[in-house]
């Protein structure tokens, strides 16, 4: 029995550090919280899975008239329900403002702080931590 538990243990112990590790990042490595963001767009898609929502909008450049179009994380799943979000609170075609923080490679990625929908201030549940609103 001592022999099985054994080598039960040391397979384990070999396979274990093999198996691949999903890395979860911190705001500040993807985030720059001295770039902040306020911007108006269309929903045009909502990926509602762990380990965070993220939702996709475009944004027209009012002087270019150019769209843009951008993905904004926010927290997972579970966090937004806490806060009394839905799966259906957000959906295509919606139009919301956003406030957050640019990434900062410059790539069009945010991470929303807060959303404004319908005339509501809505939580986004924001990795950056606390901050001043």
């Amino acid at each position: 029995m001592r022999a099985s538990f054994a080598v039960c243990l040391v397979v384990c112990a070999v396979l274990l550090p093999a198996m691949p590790v999903v890395a979860h990042h911190s705001f500040a490595a993807q985030y720059d919280a001295n770039k902040p963001f306020k911007m108006t767009g269309t929903v045009t898609k909502v990926e509602w899975m762990n380990p965070h929502t993220f939702f996709y909008i475009d944004v027209k450049d009012e002087k270019t008239g150019n769209v843009t179009s951008w993905a904004i994380e926010m927290a997972g799943p579970n966090g937004l329900m806490r806060a009394g979000w839905t799966r259906n609170t957000m959906k295509e075609g919606d139009v919301v403002e956003v406030e957050g923080s640019l990434a900062k490679d410059g790539s069009p990625l945010g991470n929303a702080r807060s959303v404004m929908m319908n005339g509501k201030r809505l939580f986004a549940g924001s990795s950056q931590g606390d901050t001043q609103q």
